[in-house]
């Protein structure tokens, strides 16, 4: 089969031949149909304290067919998708994380963020069993394979607490800020308001439930969405990683304000915990997503309730791969990148 690999830090993705994988016990081979470029690939291949292992294969946003299956209930041509994640020899025989933290365990791995669990970057990987679902049969494909990055966003609402009738701003309107977005604007706040630099990206974010967008290198953001809202933001969803947004948060925020951070900041940053004190702030991190918000996703998806035309800007074989990869690592006015490995 073919595959894109990261060799190391500053060299474009290698596009590469590898054996077909062989499902073990418990196991499924997945032949990929999309899957997503994320964020976290491009900084995973990036100078880090933590660098990422060569011959690794990316891919966690991943949707297709089962090709091959060594577990129960499951059946060469089911439609699925997979929470992406292996856990340690001692829990996967359990079905799952024994202590259920999911993503959050230390020693849970990622499909695609570690050489021996090769992702969706290729025609096919293998996934436990336990962590797929199947897809409706009124979702494609397609759809199907942002259910991860969705995801990303309805964990991000959900721990923000109750959102009815709430100010909102939200942070970037990339793809996490966009999922976060779409849920914000589910979940009942009054406004949503979004804050991008990129016209596109804040046309594409009005397009999926911002009531309005704002341009920070215009206007202070605090002060616009004051003029907008007709007050300062309940909530606030930091979506983006970049030095200096926490702060900003922290100096927008209103007494008692919640902030959410999604985003992941992967250098030192400051802020002056003397503001956040005076004010009484929240400040709630979050990573990833349960099971149970996958599965909520592909129902809202079913159900027709989240409209992802706006939220896919390219589809990709895997011979466009190592530019268009190379190319996302500069700013751009892109949403969603899928690979289609069959292209």
């Amino acid at each position: 089969m073919r595959v894109a690999v990261f060799h190391r830090e500053g060299s474009p993705l290698a596009i590469e031949d590898r054996q077909t994988p062989t499902p073990r016990p418990g196991e499924l081979v997945l032949k990929v149909a999309y899957c997503g470029i994320c964020g976290t690939d491009l900084h995973a291949t990036e100078k880090s304290a933590i660098p990422l292992e060569p011959g690794t294969v990316l891919g966690h946003e991943f949707s297709g067919t089962v090709a091959a299956s060594a577990a129960p209930g499951w059946q060469p041509g089911d439609r699925i998708i997979g929470l992406p994640l292996y856990e340690c020899d001692d829990c996967r025989a359990l079905g799952g994380c024994r202590d259920r933290l999911g993503i959050l365990c230390g020693r849970t791995k990622v499909i695609g963020l570690a050489a021996d669990t090769p992702g969706g970057y290729a025609e096919y990987l293998t996934l436990p069993a336990h962590n797929a679902l199947r897809v409706p049969d009124s979702v494609a494909l397609r759809e199907a394979a942002l259910t991860e990055p969705l995801s990303v966003g309805a964990h991000a609402v959900r721990l923000a607490g109750t959102l009815f009738g709430a100010r909102v701003l939200v942070i970037g309107a990339g793809p996490i800020g966009l999922a976060v977005t779409i849920f914000a604007r589910l979940s009942g706040a009054r406004h949503v308001v979004v804050s991008e630099l990129d016209p596109v990206r804040r046309e594409r974010a009005a397009t999926l439930g911002a009531g309005t967008t704002l341009d920070p290198a215009a206007e202070q953001v605090g002060t616009a969405f004051a003029r907008s809202a007709s007050g300062l933001p309940d909530v606030i969803f930091e979506c983006v990683g970049a030095p200096g947004l926490l702060r900003q948060c922290i100096d927008i925020a209103p007494v008692h304000g919640r902030i959410v951070v999604v985003g992941v900041c992967r250098h030192e940053d400051a802020i002056l915990p003397r503001i956040a004190i005076r004010k009484e702030l929240t400040v709630q991190f979050a990573l990833g997503y349960t099971r149970e918000e996958f599965a909520l996703v592909l129902d809202m998806l079913a159900a027709r309730r989240i409209d992802t035309s706006a939220l896919v800007s390219d589809v990709i074989g895997l011979d466009a791969l190592p530019a268009m990869f190379e190319s996302l690592r500069r700013p751009n006015p892109r949403a969603k990148v899928l690979i289609d490995p069959s292209a």
